[in-house]
């Protein structure tokens, strides 16, 4: 790694140059050929899935090739002939709309139930090729609109996608500019994290998007890069440059320095980033294409950001010089005194003293961080999976006026339907399927039941079945299950009747329960491949184990927090993302992903720091009190900025950035000042030299990672914590 820095201090101009034409070259072919992202995803194997593809078959428009919408209208006298004259004209004008293949009319026999004149209010269901246009649709149903005639677009079909962070990542950019001027007390040092991060981002977010024209990958991807990428990528330079500030104020040359940071931080920046890369493309498991793209996204970001941490941000040092300093530690080098060692004999640092009271009361300070981390763990228990719907969107917005217009006059699972498609090969099968529709209509938790017409010897039966409830409520998922499991079963006894739920909800009851049942999987397996990472760079077993154990704590942290704002609603509407909901499917496998990443960051460079001091003195106590001593401060202002930048997600009006945001923000916050701060430095100085036992065999067949590099600068050898 040294070798790195110092080609890349000699050649910065080169290092330079080449980010800032490569940064050129690919904003060019972004303008070029643009971004091709998709929301398609590739459905797991289920019975909605199956549902589908049998309706498929038989020419039904419930296909994965076409999407419906609605259109609603609420006016008093909704059924008179002058209103049923000018809404006509309109749909008919839409049902010439290119992609459009059908428009259902509430003034049709065909659609008599679409219309409800005690409510005054009436809708028409369009249909239309998946991918089509909407706006024309939307535009052409608006033009109805009128003083005491209110008109709303909703549905699958015009359902806005997730936008992007609506530029509020720049509060937690300025807020974390703020906290590297209180930290180094010198503008360029400050700068150059944000710098260097922001590099890194935008030159991953560009190969995004020409990505996008290969992989499947959502337009939420570019969100969550930044996200992550943000906040890895200025940590990242942070620690880098912390260090070679460290070097020069203790006397040693640019160059030198700049090896020095890199042969320390900068081998921890690397592991840091393979360990983060690797947890999120681990979640190829979950076999969801969608996902995994998003993954591939987020890999992409934080390979640039550590590459840019490695080359650009040694370049960027280099031309600085000794201008990373404050002025006070540059006069004091032009005088021929080393400020380090002169605020070192000055006072003791505020982490050492932390250390110091960790390490006298180690049983009441891990107990006590213990107690927070399970007290905020423990909302997770009742985390519900689910998909929110237009019930819990904030009032005043377009999609929740549709809700509100519809669950008015038509209840609230208007917009949950389930659809039973049915394999009827022979009449008694047939019969079978209409008995089981009828006796329906009087189940428990459903509104209403539509046949769809059967053609004679017709081998695929359909029915809507519309529950009493949203399509988010919990009722609605019960009904599911108690249709798949317990009443079609008793139908399809003594007969060829084969009956599948499908439908829109049963689709994201499927997705979350696909992914649910792989996320135990997912967590071993980041659990186990950060035990064996941890153990090969600190030959030790304990270590990587406490490390397993507090990474999944703090998952369970982030977790626990989402389902306490974002399910139960805990101070949810200062967010400005609706009410309580159930918690979006892949919110969940992200956070174990991203925050398994993390934590590896925070605890590489915490214990790369104990294991350091621990070769040169195998004094135990003495090394956990100079790892948290030495790391803290740059560890809690790391953190801190993370908190700043991934809570401004939190604020972006798109609930599921929001709930990625806030969770990482929540539980970066606890990882970094309860868990590596006061719960890992309390249980490790407990367990005293068995922190470092090794078996001897495993020393024989595994390899060496060397996390903290071959020498050790003077000056951290003599750091004595006070």
């Amino acid at each position: 790694m040294s070798s790195l820095a110092r080609w890349c201090f000699r050649r910065r101009g080169v290092v330079l140059a080449g980010w800032v034409g490569g940064l050129v070259a690919l904003a060019l072919l972004v303008f070029g050929a643009g971004a091709a992202f998709t929301d398609s995803a590739d459905m797991p194997d289920s019975e909605s899935a199956t549902a589908y593809h049998l309706l498929g078959e038989a020419g039904g428009q419930a296909s994965a090739n076409v999407v419906r919408g609605t259109i609603v209208w609420h006016t008093g006298d909704v059924g008179s002939g002058p209103v049923r004259e000018r809404v006509t004209a309109t749909l008919h004008d839409i049902s010439a709309l290119p992609g459009v293949k059908q428009v259902v009319s509430p003034y049709t026999a065909v659609g008599a139930a679409q219309l409800n004149p005690g409510a005054g209010t009436a809708y028409a269901t369009v249909v239309l090729d998946k991918g089509a246009a909407t706006e024309p649709i939307v535009q052409a149903a608006e033009q109805l609109r009128a003083p005491g005639f209110d008109v709303q677009a909703g549905g699958q079909a015009f359902t806005e996608k997730p936008a992007g962070s609506n530029g509020t990542e720049a509060i937690g950019i300025l807020a974390a500019l703020v906290l590297l001027l209180l930290l180094f007390r010198s503008v360029w040092a400050a700068v150059l994290p944000i710098v260097t991060g922001l590099v890194g981002v935008g030159a991953s977010l560009l190969v995004v998007m020409l990505a996008s024209h290969v992989i499947d990958l959502a337009a939420t991807s570019l969100t969550m890069g930044a996200l992550i990428g943000l906040g890895v990528g200025i940590d990242y330079a942070l620690f880098i440059v912390n260090r070679h500030r460290k070097a020069l104020r203790a006397g040693t040359s640019v160059p030198d320095a700049l090896a020095q940071a890199a042969d320390t931080s900068g081998r921890a920046v690397v592991f840091a980033g393979v360990t983060v890369m690797i947890a999120l493309l681990g979640m190829f498991v979950v076999g969801l294409g969608l996902l995994t793209g998003m993954a591939q996204a987020a890999a992409v970001t934080v390979l640039f950001t550590v590459a840019a941490a490695l080359t650009l941000l040694p370049a960027l040092l280099g031309f600085l010089g000794y201008r990373v300093l404050s002025r006070k530690d540059r006069a004091a080098i032009a005088a021929g005194r080393f400020p380090l060692a002169e605020r070192r004999a000055a006072k003791t640092p505020l982490a050492a003293r932390w250390a110091n009271l960790v390490q006298r009361l180690p049983v009441a300070a891990g107990g006590a961080a213990l107690v927070v981390t399970v007290l905020l763990a423990s909302p997770v228990l009742g985390m519900r999976v689910g998909n929110a719907d237009a019930s819990s969107d904030p009032v005043g917005t377009p999609t929740r006026a549709y809700h509100d217009l519809m669950a008015g006059a038509f209840g609230d699972g208007f917009d949950a339907s389930l659809l039973l498609v049915a394999s009827t090969p022979d009449t008694a099968s047939s019969r079978a399927f209409a008995a089981l529709t009828h006796r329906l209509e009087d189940f428990p938790g459903v509104a209403h039941v539509a046949p769809a017409p059967a053609r004679a010897g017709q081998p695929v039966a359909s029915a809507t079945v519309t529950p009493a409830t949203t399509a988010q409520a919990e009722q609605t998922a019960d009904l599911v299950t108690t249709l798949r499991d317990d009443v079609i079963p008793a139908a399809e006894a003594g007969t060829a009747l084969k009956v599948y739920v499908g439908g829109q909800t049963a689709t994201s009851i499927d997705v979350a329960d696909a992914l649910m049942s792989k996320l135990p999987l997912y967590l071993g397996l980041v659990a186990l491949l950060g035990f064996l990472l941890l153990a090969l760079a600190f030959r030790s077993i304990l270590v990587p184990l406490v490390g397993a154990v507090s990474n999944i704590a703090t998952i369970a942290v982030g977790l626990g927090a989402v389902t306490a704002i974002f399910q139960n609603g805990w101070g949810l509407a200062l967010l400005g993302v609706g009410s309580g909901a159930p918690v979006m499917y892949l919110v969940p496998v992200l956070v174990v992903g991203v925050m398994f990443g993390l934590s590896m960051d925070y605890q590489v460079f915490l214990v790369s720091r104990m294991h350091e001091e621990w070769v040169h003195t195998r004094d135990s106590r003495r090394a956990v009190r100079a790892g948290v001593a030495e790391t803290g401060r740059v560890i809690a202002v790391a953190a801190t900025i993370m908190l700043c930048v991934f809570a401004s997600f939190g604020f972006s009006g798109e609930r599921i950035v929001a709930m990625i945001g806030i969770g990482l923000a929540i539980a970066v916050l606890v990882d970094a000042f309860v868990v590596r701060m006061t719960l890992i430095p309390a249980v490790m100085t407990l367990l005293g030299r068995a922190n470092w036992v090794y078996p001897r065999w495993a020393e024989r067949i595994t390899p060496r990672l060397s996390v903290e590099g071959p020498e050790r600068e003077p000056e951290t050898r003599e750091m004595m914590i006070r």
